[in-house]
């Protein structure tokens, strides 16, 4: 590998566009400033290159005679066929670095991106030994912020998740109904206040260890304690006791009647006793019950495989190759999964075109949406009530979805599409807005919009359309690490942000309550605490109607006081290869691993 970045090293230095082969003058000491080294290295250097065929190399002899280079390898196809064949081993990280160093004037970028999309897909191929086995490499183009449950607040994350860790109940989104996972039973008592789980026998963790009530206990403990995230799930829990090595019993201190249904959230994942005694090393490998154990887990690629002894029966799948690409591969999206799926043997070509007529459309519309979020806890323009009334009557969701279209199915005036449906919108022409701005009295000072990068284009038409009636907007996109720093959350006046309701019901509540959540960090005390009331109210009811009652106060109340401004719903759709069996959206919105399987298509 050094020796093939040694020889583009000096290529780009000294080549100079000449014919292949043609000698080019250099000095040994003009070799070792460009390679970093000594003259003796270089000279071993230059000695390797020769024997590998790469150069040729003229020292000079005597008085006055100077000494030639003459490269044999043309630039472009070697390092194609080097990114590629590091590609081949997993090692895409390196593939993509070594195209940002020596790819400058050539086209070994695109022909890469090309390459990888033929490998994208479903393909029966040889993984570690392996022969004939069903692998689906699908590209991302994020990285993962944590796989720790406690911590869970992405999409992604929480996708991974579900595929790695198990837990005690799970939502069956088809039946609509709460099924057994880890627990094959489990009861509460007329209060709503105690909650008993019977686990299984023989629920492997990943190393081969059983999982028992202590691993459970542990889970809990760990996920209540004060600054870990998603211990809002867990603000009402007094205590987790294991009442054998199978039965755990759950004692809270107000009802929750819907608390196995926080237990299907991937924060309620179930991890091993003490983390494996790894401590934070745990974390570089992470092991758990699920359906897949993980392989690999770097920047750049995750690689799951099958694990042969899932109690819930095996995936059909054997390898999930997921490869995190940089974010200037391609169109950014919200979705982020890839748009096609390719055919087992990977040969179907990709012109840019539709589909063939027999591959599969698998479309929804997703189950949350996209909004806007005024930042409650900062002075300035949005502490005015008139203020936002104005803003929200410039951004018209019809308009949004009609100039950016793509994945922005359908306007927003609700969190839920079903309500958006129903909801008689009343919209306010342009010298009724002009005047609303007027009346609120301001100045023309600028007000600052944080965005993600994968909001850009959203945060762009915002900003374009305030500034159409003189709102001054400063707009800062934000990569992923920015986005969960707190200073520069903090530092908005307003952002965008979506949420995608996997659990329905307790999504709902992590929007307000979840610490990293940008709705909850944008939440004053005097409103989370008013919201939070409501919040056990709705636990407290017997029906879903009553709760949805109470949950609906809330929502009205953020969207008629111009708190939240809803936007868009999006549609999630994918194609698929006929060979494909089995495929459907996960509750976050992406491809379930776990039911996938393929079919021999004649």
């Amino acid at each position: 590998m050094l020796t093939a970045e040694r020889y583009l090293t000096l290529f780009d230095r000294f080549d100079g566009g000449r014919a292949l082969g043609e000698p080019v003058e250099a000095t040994l000491e003009e070799l070792a400033e460009t390679l970093y080294c000594t003259t003796r290295n270089a000279k071993l250097v230059l000695k390797k290159l020769e024997e590998d065929g790469l150069i040729d190399w003229l020292p000079g002899r005597g008085r006055g005679n100077r000494s030639h280079i003459a490269f044999k390898a043309e630039k472009e196809p070697f390092l194609f066929g080097l990114v590629t064949a590091k590609a081949e081993h997993g090692d895409y990280r390196l593939s993509f670095e070594l195209i940002s160093s020596f790819g400058n004037g050539t086209d070994v970028k695109a022909r890469f991106i090309d390459w990888l999309n033929v490998r994208f897909g479903y393909q029966k191929e040889t993984v570690r030994g392996r022969t004939d086995c069903d692998t689906l490499r699908i590209p991302v183009y994020r990285q993962v912020q944590t796989l720790d449950p406690g911590c869970a607040n992405f999409a992604f994350d929480g996708h991974l998740m579900y595929h790695i860790y198990d837990r005690l109940v799970t939502f069956d989104e088809s039946l609509g109904r709460i099924v057994p996972g880890i627990a094959h039973a489990w009861s509460s008592d007329p209060s709503g206040m105690e909650w008993t789980f019977y686990l299984r026998k023989g629920v492997l963790f990943h190393d081969g260890r059983e999982l028992t009530s202590e691993d459970v206990v542990f889970t809990f403990e760990r996920l209540r304690q004060p600054g870990v995230p998603n211990s809002w799930m867990m603000r009402s829990l007094s205590r987790v006791e294991a009442l054998g090595p199978r039965t755990v019993r759950f004692s809270l201190s107000r009802p929750n009647r819907i608390f196995d249904r926080f237990l299907c959230a991937a924060a309620a994942s179930i991890l091993p006793l003490d983390l494996c005694g790894l401590g934070e090393a745990y974390w570089r490998l992470p092991v758990g019950t699920g359906a897949f154990r993980l392989v690999t887990l770097s920047p750049h690629r995750i690689e799951l495989s099958a694990n042969t002894a899932y109690y819930s029966g095996r995936p059909f799948l054997d390898v999930v190759d997921i490869v995190i690409m940089p974010e200037d591969c391609r169109e950014r999206s919200t979705i982020g999964m890839p748009s096609v799926m390719r055919a087992p043997n990977g040969e179907d070509e990709d012109d840019g075109l539709d589909p063939p007529m027999d591959w599969q459309a698998l479309a929804r519309l997703c189950n949350g949406c996209t909004m806007l979020t005024w930042n409650t806890n900062k002075e300035g323009w949005q502490q005015n009530d008139a203020f936002r009334t104005a803003v929200r009557h410039m951004l018209d969701p019809v308009a949004m979805q009609a100039d950016l279209g793509g994945e922005r199915a359908l306007p927003a005036y609700c969190i839920r599409p079903e309500d958006s449906l129903k909801y008689i919108a009343k919209s306010a022409g342009e010298p009724q807005i002009r005047e609303a701005l007027r009346a609120s009295g301001y100045d023309g000072e600028t007000l600052r919009l944080v965005v993600h990068e994968k909001y850009e284009p959203d945060g762009k038409w915002i900003a374009a359309r305030l500034e159409r009636y003189g709102v001054r907007i400063d707009l800062f996109v934000a990569d992923w690490k920015q986005s969960v720093d707190p200073a520069v959350v903090a530092s908005g006046d307003f952002t965008v942000s979506g949420i995608v309701l996997a659990e329905d019901e307790v999504c709902e509540i992590d929007l307000y309550e979840h610490e990293a959540c940008m709705t909850s960090a944008y939440l004053n005390a005097t409103l989370k605490a008013w919201i939070v009331e409501r919040i056990d109210r709705a636990l407290a009811a017997f029906s879903a109607e009553e709760r949805r009652s109470h949950m609906r106060e809330i929502e009205n109340r953020l969207r008629d006081d111009c708190y939240l401004v809803f936007l868009h719903h999006r549609r999630l759709s994918t194609q698929m290869h006929p060979s494909v069996r089995g495929a459907s959206f996960s509750p976050q919105g992406w491809i379930d691993f776990k039911q996938i399987w393929l079919e021999k298509v004649v």
